[in-house]
């Protein structure tokens, strides 16, 4: 266990096999449970694992990154909203647990997931240059968002649909959610020494980013390119 402690990426991924046992009991075995239930048991257990086994094992950085994107995963409801109810491109099946708005509430905690993957990646490879971080980003952002786009639907979870889409995937959200990867890093990395105040103005400013892109990139692969 020491060598995992002493290294941090051995130590995440010890931690996500950790938390990948009762994730997957959860998802899988209590299939007669709405999915919203579980997704917020899975949401809850990760949000509170990942800051608890940083300050147990003296991972400073962790905590660091954990308290910027959490806060910023509540926010990304906002952007889940507005695609579900104005631009009616995504849908949140209803079943029968709280949502917010049109939005189930374990996405106010599930950004912190990807987010917080992708920052820790990021921060991983910054000494080999800036060049070779934002490519590290890019790459892991890709791969976080579009595997989810491409797999978590069969949970009954969300589905995109009136897009343009390759197997499950929306082609329109890709560049946004590689912005927002990108985006979180750099202002994680601008704030994380600042007040409280400071870095929550930041998580709202990569949140309403994220907005801007996903209105953007529908509206020109949609409507100028597909013309749909």
């Amino acid at each position: 266990m020491e060598k995992f402690k002493e290294q941090p990426i051995l130590d995440l991924v010890l931690m996500h096999v950790v938390f990948a046992i009762p994730a997957a009991i959860i998802l899988t075995v209590f299939g007669d449970v709405a999915i919203g239930a579980r997704l917020l048991a899975v949401v809850v257990i990760y949000n509170i694992i990942l800051p608890l086994w940083a300050y147990f094992r003296g991972h400073k950085e962790w905590l660091e990154i954990w308290m910027f994107v959490f806060p910023l995963s509540i926010l990304m409801v906002l952007p889940d909203w507005f695609l579900a109810s104005q631009l009616e491109v995504l849908t949140f099946p209803v079943d029968g647990f709280p949502m917010i708005g049109t939005v189930p509430i374990y996405m106010a905690g599930l950004w912190a997931i990807p987010l917080f993957i992708i920052v820790f990646t990021g921060l991983a490879v910054k000494e080999k240059g800036t060049t070779m971080t934002y490519l590290a980003i890019i790459v892991i952002s890709l791969l976080l968002f579009g595997g989810s786009e491409a797999t978590l639907w069969m949970l009954g979870s969300w589905y995109a649909h009136d897009v343009f889409m390759i197997g499950n995937v929306a082609m329109y959200i890709l560049i946004p959610e590689i912005i927002l990867g990108l985006s979180t890093y750099i202002g994680f990395q601008m704030v994380r020494e600042k007040a409280i105040w400071q870095r929550l103005a930041m998580a709202f400013t990569v949140m309403v980013l994220y907005i801007g892109n996903a209105s953007f990139f529908y509206f020109i692969i949609e409507r100028v390119i597909l013309g749909t």
